[in-house]
């Protein structure tokens, strides 16, 4: 049932760090065990560097300040193994946490990107693609930061901080009880930034994700932005959002430099203060030099974790505006899922019924179809026409599923569309959407896709009933030749080809037509009428068109208005019947004014006779009385045929009946 009260376009949730924390921590499970070895790694290092500089206090005592050389050996080639054992450790700790990090970036963006694929159609009409694309890219490295980063980088500092502090009590607790006095005013300078860089942190986000927005748009509708010399509109579209980003960044430099300067100021205060009292010591002779260059080297290693936590907090704050926009997609709910008690059916006849369908897509304010109900048999052609905005796509989407009605169900061999397995529905129904699907691979590839792991044989004679295998080998590299959505290498119709070439590979029972002529010429119409009839052919097929140069072949056609079935029957019985599918027929030869109002001849719209013997421009003679246009060119049916009128009524010199906004031609 779809969500009548769902709405995409809603404020981005605020979440705390913990909770967004806990939101994707369990997408590291397997990745645990190594981020263990990562930190038990970090810790290694951490005692190497302490044993390291207490080594140094003991050479600078004994070895330095008495200048023996002989004391100078032990200890220097223990530092040095201490140093290799420790750069061997940090290389494999610091190479295991890349693998890790990546790994969790890999399937966090699977795990989003499966998501978004579940989504219904509507909401990508109501989202930029550019601001998705965002999302999948920063915004997912921003949570690795959160998630996994932080969390061996936390351990890390922690345990860091911890050994260098226990070695500086241990030199001497009084310098040390001095140094970590002024210790929480790291911790008090984060947290007075942390809010400001959080919120700046989104603004900033949210405007990368705009720019995208704009270079994608602007890059695909590229010929239209050129041909309507766009090029400014574009260029200040882009300036208004880089403007919105250029402040964001800023803005954050000044903090992040703010926060940077503050905790260099404070870090200068505790070594000024140490530097002090160990001056004092030494003067005194309760401390050797020594040890007061090794006490100095440890508040080196310690200040650095300790502001490497205070950062990291700020690091996380800023992350989680990141986390903020992904949560935001999360929890938006497909509108269908695969069902708890699955239909245990074989391959289906075909059979397809629509039983009393209403439905509203989620947010709209009118119904799209309203207590539609018709049948398809195995193996029949039904057309589904109308007008524009008449709800006739909506069918095809409610046959793939893509919604659940609101009232009423759809049934494929006489179980309802929802007792299927969304991937095995869409293996029983094949869709030829209005605009053909291009993959940036091989043409071997795209038809391929219809059914993957298709032999070459298979796709090859796909492509023949298609008509497509004597363009394709024509191309450079013929069946491996690699084309992309915008590729001028081939055209509309050939495209269109291609698509009906991986439908005939995918062999559904039912097939679902959306639109399949639409956009092409008269002539690429024509050249895919063939291959159309021979993928219809055995199969069930619903076609939603507004093309009608099928409807003769059509065991029944459907007019849809207003979301309900307004006529229905064959081609020729609507066409003598002289209701809404004659209108549209008949619309198909005449113009379209710009309102959208059906265009109509004066003798149409004042009721008179077909003009069967209209004025016409005789060869060499100027314009006399010929004969031009039969009654056929006009009327419908043979009933409909008027008998010729004594005056002809209003020309043009081409002998065309003349139109309501046309000038009269004032004869000769």
């Amino acid at each position: 049932m779809a969500d009548e009260g769902e709405e995409f376009e809603h404020e981005t949730p605020i979440i705390a760090a913990r909770a967004a924390f806990r939101r994707f921590w369990p997408l590291t499970k397997g990745l645990r065990k190594w981020l263990l070895v990562v930190w038990l790694c970090t810790v290694l290092a951490a005692l190497a560097e302490t044993e390291a500089i207490l080594l140094f206090g003991d050479l600078t005592d004994h070895a330095l300040q008495q200048g023996s050389l002989a004391a100078f050996w032990s200890p220097a080639v223990k530092w040095l193994a201490i140093a290799v054992a420790g750069a061997l450790v940090a290389y494999a700790g610091n190479s295991l946490a890349a693998w890790a990090t990546e790994r969790f970036v890999m399937r966090l963006r699977e795990h989003v990107f499966d998501h978004v694929q579940q989504l219904p159609p509507h909401f990508f009409q109501r989202h930029r693609q550019g601001d998705l694309l965002s999302r999948l890219t920063s915004d997912v490295e921003a949570i690795e930061t959160m998630v996994v980063s932080g969390l061996v980088g936390a351990a890390s500092a922690a345990f860091s901080a911890l050994f260098y502090a226990v070695a500086a009590f241990w030199l001497r607790w009084d310098l040390a009880a001095a140094t970590f006095v002024l210790a929480p005013l790291f911790w008090l300078a984060a947290r007075r930034f942390s809010g400001s860089i959080k919120d700046v942190s989104r603004e900033g986000r949210v405007a990368d994700g705009a720019i995208t927005s704009v270079v994608e748009e602007s890059l695909g509708n590229i010929v239209l932005t050129q041909a309507y010399d766009r090029r400014d509109a574009e260029r200040r579209r882009l300036r208004e959002e880089a403007n919105a980003w250029f402040r964001a960044s800023v803005r954050s430099t000044r903090l992040n430099e703010a926060y940077e300067q503050l905790v260099q100021v404070i870090e200068t205060v505790c070594v000024l203060a140490v530097i002090g009292i160990g001056a004092w010591e030494i003067s005194t002779g309760r401390m050797t030099l020594g040890r007061l260059l090794a006490f100095a080297a440890f508040l080196g290693y310690l200040y650095p974790p300790v502001r490497g936590l205070a950062q990291l907090g700020l690091t996380v704050t800023a992350a989680t505006a990141g986390a903020e926009r992904l949560i935001e997609i999360l929890d938006v709910r497909p509108s269908v899922t695969d069902p708890r008690h699955r239909a245990q059916a074989g391959r289906p006849d075909g059979s397809v019924e629509v039983r009393d369908v209403s439905f509203r897509y989620p947010g709209a304010e009118t119904t799209a179809l309203e207590d539609l109900s018709f049948c398809v048999g195995p193996g029949e052609l039904v057309i589904v026409t109308g007008p524009s905005g008449a709800g006739k796509s909506t069918v095809s989407k409610l046959l793939l599923r893509f919604y659940d009605p609101d009232r009423g169900e759809v049934l494929l061999d006489g179980v309802p569309l929802r007792d299927f397995p969304l991937a095995r529905l869409r293996e029983y129904v094949t869709l030829l959407p209005q605009e053909t699907l291009v993959l940036h691979d091989t043409v071997r590839a795209n038809i391929a896709c219809g059914r993957p792991g298709a032999s070459d044989q298979a796709i090859e004679e796909a492509a023949k009933a298609a008509d497509a295998h004597d363009f394709i080998l024509r191309l450079p590299d013929g069946y491996d030749t690699r084309v992309d959505p915008h590729s001028a290498r081939l055209s509309g119709g050939q495209l269109q080809r291609l698509a009906i070439a991986r439908a005939i590979l995918r062999d559904a029972p039912v097939l679902v037509l959306d639109e399949p002529t639409t956009g092409l010429d008269a002539l690429a119409a024509r050249r895919v009428v063939k291959p159309l009839r021979r993928l219809m052919a055995g199969r069930t097929t619903i076609m939603i068109t507004h093309d009608l140069n099928l409807a003769p072949d059509a065991d029944r056609i459907l007019v849809v208005d207003r979301g309900r079935i307004v006529e229905t029957g064959r081609h020729d019985e609507l066409l003598a019947r002289g209701g809404a599918y004659a209108r549209l027929h008949r619309s198909q030869n005449n113009a379209v004014l710009d309102t959208g109002e059906l265009r109509m001849p004066l003798w149409e719209e004042q009721r008179t006779p077909a003009p069967v013997y209209p004025y016409e421009y005789g060869q060499g003679q100027g314009y006399g009385n010929g004969y031009a246009y039969g009654h056929e060119a006009y009327a419908q049916t043979p009933s409909a045929a008027y008998a010729p009128a004594a005056h002809a009524p209003p020309a043009l010199p081409d002998g065309r009946p003349q139109f309501r906004d046309e000038e009269a031609w004032p004869g000769g």
